[in-house]
């Protein structure tokens, strides 16, 4: 009886979350037009619990984005500003010395950094060295940070958005593999249509300023991720999506002859969590109880995009990773 009590209060929940969805890309889209997908994504990745990567040349909005989705989700929103220079402390947060009024003495007390808060955006992250960069993504990882040993924990949710310029390397410290593969998504934006840029122009020349209102809060988000969970999937789109990343890797018996061309590293079962995480997640969002096989393919290449690392033939031929993901999945 409380399984069914249980199970018929998700169902309400996902058809609350359907409605939910569709609001926050309305109160989003007051504000960014056009990058609906771009939206979907980084909603999948916030209720599966994970962080994106957003790749996309200057001026595209990816900061506004992401400062309006924390508006409508009200959640607490921090811009860390990655420059050379920037120290873990500079993150993290710091120690400093002062007077205790009660006792007279001095004492330590603990400053926290910016990455205290629930959506956190880490600007340009390839432009500070790697051992301020290892900061951010401990925090990714534990949910927590370590200062002078005392541990102090990361109030939930936490949801990492690091962008990228893919046209300036210069002074750029590029991420490893081993870090790049701790985000969930890897999101490529890219320019609007002629449409969507003519909108841009008149909406952000004119005096009209709008405001958007929030649709979820913390707990709700909470509430949804531990549903996300819940979600059941059939073992045929979890064999899928094992097969698919298994197919990825070039000494794997069944990769097809285009993988061990092109392929030097494949994806790790870390892809193959994710691909039905946001199976799962994208399935909820539009009201359905369970994903589908569609549901894993249209998630597939912001999970393996980053996860590829394609050898020399690939590179002189002009193959992507992205190529090289569709090409799997046509193979059924």
């Amino acid at each position: 009886m409380a399984a069914a009590e249980a199970k018929s209060s998700d169902i309400e929940i996902v058809e609350q979350l359907e409605q939910a969805n569709k609001e926050i890309t309305s109160e989003i889209g007051k504000i960014i037009i056009g990058q609906d997908k771009i939206i979907e994504e980084l909603l999948i990745s916030m209720l599966a619990k994970g962080h994106c990567l957003l790749v996309g040349v200057p001026g595209l909005a990816k900061t506004l984005l992401i400062n309006t989705l924390a508006q409508v989700l009200n959640l607490e929103f921090n811009r860390i500003q990655f420059t050379p220079d920037l120290m873990p402390s500079d993150i993290t947060g710091t120690e400093i010395i002062e007077d205790d009024a009660t006792t007279g003495h001095k004492a330590f007390k603990f400053i926290k950094g910016p990455v205290f808060a629930n959506i956190v955006l880490a600007d340009e992250i390839n432009r500070t060295p790697p051992k301020t960069q290892a900061a951010l993504l401990q925090a990714m990882q534990e949910h927590e940070v370590t200062a002078a040993g005392t541990t102090y924990h990361l109030e939930e949710p936490f949801f990492v958005l690091a962008t990228q310029n893919p046209i300036e390397q210069e002074g750029t410290y590029p991420l490893p593999e081993a870090q790049l593969d701790r985000f969930m998504f890897n999101l490529w934006v890219d320019y609007p249509s002629r449409e969507e840029e003519a909108q841009i122009v008149k909406a952000t020349t004119s005096a009209y300023q709008a405001e958007v209102k929030p649709v979820l809060d913390a707990d709700e988000i909470l509430k949804l991720q531990n549903l996300v969970r819940r979600v059941p999937v059939a073992d045929q789109v979890i064999d899928y999506a094992v097969d698919l990343v298994r197919k990825t890797r070039p000494k794997y018996e069944d990769s097809p002859a285009f993988i061990r061309e092109w392929v030097r590293w494949g994806a790790g079962p870390r892809a193959s969590q994710y691909l039905i995480l946001a199976a799962k997640t994208r399935a909820i969002l539009q009201g359905r109880p369970t994903p589908e096989i569609d549901d894993v393919k249209a998630i597939a290449k912001p999970v393996l995009r980053h996860r590829l690392v394609t050898n020399f033939n690939a590179d002189a031929e002009g193959i992507g990773t992205d190529d090289i993901v569709n090409r799997l999945m046509d193979l059924g």
